[in-house]
C-alpha cells in the first residue's frame, strides 16, 4: 500500500482536513445537511447499569478499519475496555501505534499488551509512521496471552473478547489454558465469509465466499476457537463491508476532536480512498445488537480457511446481513461526539 506524503504536524493535519471538507461548496453543503439528518435520525442507545467488560485483540496498523473500531469503543460508555492486545507479525509496532492513539484520545490508562510476534510475517503496516512519531511509546507492555488470562481469572464469566485480527493469540490462549479461556463470557469475531466474498455488496449476484483474512492467516487457531465450546458471535464479510465514502468521511473528520483528528491522520497514512469498516461492526453489535442481527449456525473451517455453514448443532451466532445506513447513523454521530 502506498503511504500519504502528509506530515504529522498540526498544520499538515489541518490542511488534510480542509482539503477534504471544502474541496467543493456542494460537498460542504451536503456535509451540513447530513449532520442534521444523522442527528435527527440517530436514536440513543439505552445504557445498562454496568458497562460490559471487553478486551480488543487487533492487528491495527495494516488496514485502517481497526483504528475506527478502537475509536468506536473509546466513544462507547456502555463498554469498559480492560485492555487492547496486538496480534500478527510486528506486534511491537502495533502496540506503539495503540500507545499513541490512546494517549491522544486521553485514554493512556488502558493497558496495551503485545501479542505473539513473528518477524517472518510481512504485512504492509501502512500506518507505521504514526506509530513511530512522537514520544508516546510506553517503556514496556505485558504479554498478551498472560494479560488476557489474568483478566479472565479476575473477572470470570464477565469478559467479551473482541477479535478483529488473525487469531494467533486466541489459539495460544486455548493451548496454554483452555479451562480459563472458556471462562470468557463470549468472543465477538470479525471473520469469515459464508455467502459473500470481498466486493459482494448486495447490489448484484454474489460471486461466492472466500477465505477471509483473519481466518486464513491462522487457520489452526480458528479451528480451535470454533471447537472450543465458547459462545461465538461472528460478523463475516456478508455483513461488514461498510464503505466510508467521501461524504461520510467529511462529516466525521470535520469534528476536530482528538479521536477524529487521529483517524484523519491514520486514514491519510493508509493511503487509499474509501475504507471498508469491517471491524467496527463488532463493537457496534455489542453496543446495539439490532445493528447486526444474528442467527445460529454450525460453522466449520476447512484447510484453506473457508468458513462453511453445515448441518449440526450451532456453534456460533452469525450476522448474515446488516443495514449500512443504520450503521453509519450510529457510528458517525457517536465517534464525532455531536
Amino acid at each position: 500500500m502506498r503511504r500519504s506524503n502528509f506530515a504529522h504536524s498540526d498544520s499538515g493535519r489541518r490542511t488534510v482536513k480542509r482539503s477534504l471538507m471544502f474541496r467543493t461548496p456542494a460537498l460542504a453543503t451536503i456535509t451540513i445537511f447530513l449532520s442534521m439528518l444523522c442527528l435527527a435520525q440517530s436514536t440513543p442507545t439505552q445504557h445498562s447499569t454496568q458497562p460490559e467488560k471487553i478486551i480488543i485483540d487487533t492487528d491495527i496498523g495494516d488496514d485502517v478499519d481497526d483504528a475506527f473500531a478502537v475509536a468506536l469503543a473509546l466513544r462507547s460508555p456502555e463498554l469498559q475496555i480492560l485492555g487492547i492486545s496486538t496480534t500478527f507479525g510486528d506486534t511491537e509496532t502495533r502496540a506503539k501505534l495503540l500507545d499513541r492513539l490512546l494517549s491522544e484520545a486521553g485514554r493512556a490508562d488502558i493497558p496495551v499488551a503485545v501479542g505473539i510476534s513473528n518477524a517472518q510475517i510481512q504485512t504492509s503496516l501502512s500506518q507505521r509512521a504514526y506509530a513511530e512519531g512522537g514520544h508516546f511509546a510506553r517503556p514496556s507492555h505485558p504479554l498478551a496471552v498472560d494479560f488476557i488470562l489474568d483478566q479472565i481469572r479476575r473477572y470470570p464469566g464477565e469478559i467479551t473478547l473482541v477479535a478483529i485480527g488473525p487469531l494467533v493469540n486466541i489459539g495460544a490462549l486455548i493451548d496454554k489454558d483452555a479451562a480459563t479461556f472458556r471462562k470468557l463470557r463470549r468472543v465477538v469475531l470479525m471473520g469469515g465469509s459464508i455467502e459473500r466474498g470481498y466486493g459482494d455488496l448486495g447490489y448484484a449476484k454474489p460471486h461466492g465466499p472466500e477465505a477471509e483474512w483473519n481466518i486464513k492467516n491462522d487457520i489452526a487457531s480458528a479451528q480451535k476457537l470454533f471447537a472450543s465450546g465458547m459462545p461465538i458471535f461472528m460478523m463475516p464479510l456478508d455483513s461488514t463491508q461498510l464503505k466510508l465514502d467521501e461524504v461520510k468521511r467529511a462529516f466525521l473528520f470535520q469534528a476536530g476532536t482528538p479521536i477524529t483528528d487521529a483517524l484523519t491522520l491514520l486514514y491519510h497514512e493508509w493511503g487509499q480512498e474509501t475504507p471498508t469498516l469491517f471491524d467496527p461492526m463488532t463493537i457496534a453489535y455489542i453496543v446495539d445488537p439490532k445493528l447486526c442481527p444474528v442467527k445460529p449456525m454450525h460453522i466449520t473451517i476447512d484447510e484453506k480457511g473457508f468458513t462453511r455453514a453445515v448441518a449440526g448443532a450451532p456453534n456460533a451466532q452469525v450476522c448474515m446481513d446488516s443495514d449500512p445506513e443504520s450503521f453509519f447513523r450510529f457510528y458517525i454521530p457517536r465517534v464525532s461526539g455531536w
